[in-house]
């Protein structure tokens, strides 16, 4: 008898984004539900089916690093592994701050996302 695949949600205003975590996670052999925006996320009530969450840090609407807080607020663990396309300390120390289990700047290798997410889940 097969286990089903650990899901992952991914976070992303950028489709082609959402695309690319999506064929490196089934790759890795895990299972995605992939959303445009925090607010689509909170609606869907994914906190309650994923294993974690990919999530970009500048999203138009509820930014990344709100949508973690309001997890965490809410008494959610899931890990979080934020991405970002505009890496800045301060940003950065925002990020840690928040929670996360990673942080990549983007683009990032596709073993940089493996390995974060692995240790992210196992942490």
């Amino acid at each position: 008898m097969s286990t089903a695949p650990l899901t992952i949600a991914i976070v992303d205003d950028d489709d082609a984004m959402r695309r690319s975590i999506e064929r490196v996670l089934h790759a890795l052999g895990y299972a995605t539900e992939s959303f445009a925006s925090s607010e689509a996320f909170l609606a869907s009530g994914a906190h309650a089916r994923v294993k974690g969450v990919i999530l970009d840090i500048h999203l138009s609407g509820i930014s990344g690093i709100e949508l973690q807080r309001r997890m965490r607020l809410s008494g959610s663990t899931l890990p979080v592994i934020f991405i970002t396309a505009y890496d800045e300390p301060a940003t950065r120390a925002e990020a840690t701050a928040a929670g996360c289990v990673g942080y990549l700047s983007k683009p990032f290798h596709a073993s940089d996302l493996a390995d974060t997410l692995v240790r992210g889940l196992t942490a």
